[in-house]
């Protein structure tokens, strides 16, 4: 007699056990493990049929550009590395209520008024409830098609059958294959419909758009073999409180990973932002340029597009034992380098005094050329000294001191030139000393960080 075909299998990063247990050993997530009971065993071979013969091509020869669906809301098409590739396969995921399925009826529609065949479906609402938020974008016009439908088979046909363009899945959690008996978003059945889809797209040369939960740290839910399955991940970014959100790419077979498409809330839905680093300076130039000491702004690059940001820091007595350390956009692990360098390398003291860090305006930052931003707003806080009205700053710290040269050194700067500034704390560039660039901005290159001290102890700031 056959063995049960039985498992269990964790629902966050798809682990398989043979008995159930209340923690994953995998992720350590608690009660995340899940019984599922496939209704056909796994053939043990490939049996006696022979497979067709693969042709083979040479690597050499002429490879054409793919061509692109332009939805015409230029931050979506960036973020995407220029448009929609028919028969590519793109993921989103969100935080729920982030605007995940308004930026995405935004986009299928303005694809559908310029003549692409677009089709909607969705697993979570009602088509009525998807036409109130239409009329409520001022897209009640689109000729985008509606559907609402959880059974991947019953969508494989109607795809058969119509021949979209770009069909958008909301959400991929909430399909199910009927060859398995496990409930709509467990690891099975996320997988097993995200690859009916991706095959189908693949073969008829539509693109489709899946829409992803995510978990309480902030992932795509389901197996994170769902990532590498799609061509193209997004991830919708946004703090609650901001009125703006990130459309970032983490990962694209046509474009450039890291890229981020800015959007602006607003009650017609999101509205696209061209000039980031006004929007998150623009609160600062209300105050009247008037200079706060903790504060620094720093010229960063997303993808390929530069955007300055500024960088907050509070330094203050610490009423504990042991001193705060809290910081809201940046990597943490970095704060307590760039505090361990100021410490061992300057001589700066900071072991006593609990140390906030903010970066303004909720954007989220990875690149290590805001170390030296962060040391600024740092020590200008500790002195009580502002940053000079009119400042970027930018560099890499090491762990001997020294500031590291980043990359786009030049597109930073045009960029803070744009926005009127006139001066730039920057890397020491080799074969060059203080002077000017194209840019026309004043620079002044530091080689190791006790220079940068020296700047605030002089009050040159």
């Amino acid at each position: 007699m056959a063995k049960n075909a039985e498992r269990f299998v964790c629902q966050s990063c798809g682990a398989l056990y043979r008995k159930w247990q209340g923690k994953c050993d995998s992720c350590n997530e608690w009660n995340s493990i899940v019984e599922e009971v496939p209704l056909t065993s796994v053939p043990k071979g490939l049996g006696g049929t022979k497979g067709r013969v693969i042709e083979l091509v040479g690597l050499k020869g002429e490879a054409q550009a793919p061509s692109r669906w332009i939805s015409g809301i230029t931050e979506f098409d960036r973020a995407c590395g220029g448009g929609l590739v028919p028969g590519s396969a793109v993921l989103i995921g969100g935080d729920p209520g982030i605007g995940k399925s308004t930026i995405l009826l935004q986009a299928v529609a303005s694809l559908a008024t310029a003549g692409v065949s677009a089709l909607y479906i969705s697993g979570e609402e009602a088509v009525d409830q998807i036409r109130m938020r239409a009329e409520r974008l001022g897209l009640s016009e689109a000729p985008l098609q509606l559907a609402t439908e959880t059974s991947v088979r019953d969508i494989l046909t109607t795809l058969e059958q119509q021949r979209p363009d770009v069909v958008v899945i909301d959400s991929i959690q909430t399909m199910y294959v009927e060859s398995l008996e496990s409930a709509p978003g467990t690891v099975s059945q996320v997988r097993a419909s995200a690859q009916e889809l991706i095959r189908l797209a693949k073969t008829r040369g539509f693109s489709v758009i899946l829409v992803g939960h995510v978990t309480k740290e902030g992932t795509i839910a389901g197996p994170k073999v769902l990532e590498h399955m799609v061509d193209t991940v997004l991830y919708f970014e946004g703090e609650r409180g901001h009125h703006f959100r990130i459309l970032r790419a983490v990962k694209n077979r046509f474009g450039p990973a890291d890229e981020i498409g800015v959007f602006e809330m607003t009650d017609a839905g999101l509205a696209e932002v061209p000039n980031p680093s006004a929007l998150f300076l623009s609160e600062r130039d209300e105050d009247g340029g008037e200079s706060v000491s903790g504060a620094a702004v720093f010229a960063g690059v997303e993808g390929t597009r530069p955007v300055l940001v500024e960088i907050q820091a509070l330094v203050a007595p610490s009423a504990f034992s042991t001193p705060r350390r809290a910081v809201v956009g940046w990597d943490s692990a970095r704060l307590h380098m760039v505090l361990a360098v100021l410490e061992t390398r300057c001589g700066v003291s900071l072991a006593g005094r609990d140390v906030f860090l903010n970066v303004a305006g909720g954007l989220r930052i990875g690149e290590p050329a805001a170390d030296l931003a962060v040391a600024a707003a740092l020590l200008s806080s500790l002195g009580d000294r502002p940053v000079e009205s009119g400042t970027v700053v930018f560099g890499e710290i090491g762990l001997g001191g020294e500031v590291r040269a980043v990359s786009q050194t030049d597109t930073r700067l045009k960029e803070a030139a744009k926005l009127g500034f006139h001066r730039a704390i920057l890397p020491r560039a080799r074969g060059r000393g203080r002077g000017s660039g194209e840019s026309g901005i004043a620079r002044q290159e530091i080689g190791r960080l006790h220079e940068l001290v020296e700047v605030f102890e002089d009050g040159d700031s």
